[in-house]
């Protein structure tokens, strides 16, 4: 292998606005994603792309919940496998064409990918990521009574079902990707953070739950010893006092930084803060350099002229 980059795109880039949440309008935006990381193969990168999926997720259990009476519900560890099939479909067209424009002799491979989480992991007792649709009181009720769901008043908003979301351990597949890598192969691998899974003598079991998929990313990052650990998200540069008048945007970062802005409350659980967490973990482990920016913006970031860079 040359340099190896892994690439984690959210899930909500592929999906623009809620007036473009379509099959057609989520692949026309892995198309955009995936010319900027055709570019960085062009440069003489091997990237393993990993991908969010909470969107995606919450539309199959809408569609379970509509269909209920008629139709099985679907287990949220099937959902995850289901999305990171029809996602890795997504960009394996989309990147395969882009490499034939480019004349790029690269091909791309999907690999379903299971995460070994622990029992033990105390996030089975305090589960805390709303999935689903909102719902009112009783109909949450309802659901806690006969499927043994844990639900919470959102805000004034609603009622949602929440899951755990353990800490990931390692990927069950990594043997495979690393041999798909080593081949010249551009893999899409621990989609939605992976699909959570146990191990009880000896055997794999999935679990309801949902894994940040920055912290996976940020486990393949350090196992596979990259080169580059590049997260894309909404915005160009990460920045302390987001939004706020005395907002100061960041070039880069140290480790020591990184983890003094972190426990500063600067990067908000909900948004920056998996990802700087995911970052300092992978330079903790020994890695070389991370990078946080806009997918129009790979290129520009990866000439070190934007974007935010951590170093160890």
């Amino acid at each position: 292998m040359s340099k190896v980059a892994v690439v984690a795109v959210g899930g909500n880039s592929l999906i623009k606005d809620k007036d473009h949440q379509s099959i057609p309008d989520q692949y026309a935006a892995a198309v955009e994603s995936s010319r900027h990381i055709a570019g960085m193969i062009e440069q003489g990168w091997d990237v393993l792309l990993t991908h969010g999926n909470g969107p995606q997720v919450g539309f199959i259990l809408r569609r379970s919940e509509l269909s209920r009476g008629e139709l099985h519900d679907v287990p949220l560890d099937y959902c995850g496998a289901d999305t990171q099939g029809a996602i890795g479909y997504m960009f394996q067209r989309a990147l395969r064409n882009e490499f034939h424009r480019r004349g790029i002799q690269k091909t791309t491979a999907t690999v379903v990918t299971q995460t070994l989480v622990d029992r033990a992991d105390p996030a089975f007792q305090a589960p805390s990521k709303p999935i689903g649709s909102f719902m009112d009181e009783a109909l949450a009720r309802d659901h806690a009574a006969a499927d043994g769901w844990a639900v919470v008043e959102d805000a004034g908003r609603g009622w949602r079902r929440v899951v755990p979301s353990p800490l990931p351990k390692q990927l069950i597949e990594f043997d495979a990707i690393l041999t798909l890598l080593r081949a010249g192969v551009t893999v899409v691998a621990s989609g939605g953070g992976g699909i959570p899974v146990v191990e009880e003598n000896g055997e794999l079991s999935g679990v309801e739950a949902v894994i940040d998929k920055d912290y996976a990313a940020s486990v393949i990052a350090r196992d596979l010893k990259a080169d580059l650990f590049l997260i894309t998200t909404a915005v160009e540069k990460v920045a302390l006092n987001f939004g706020k008048p005395d907002q100061q945007l960041l070039d880069t970062v140290t480790l020591a930084q990184a983890r003094e802005y972190l426990a500063q409350g600067h990067f908000h659980k909900g948004s920056m803060g998996p990802k700087v967490q995911a970052v300092i973990w992978y330079l903790e482990a020994g890695g070389k350099e991370a990078l946080i920016t806009s997918p129009e913006h790979i290129a520009r970031a990866l000439r070190g002229e934007t974007g935010t860079r951590f170093i160890p």
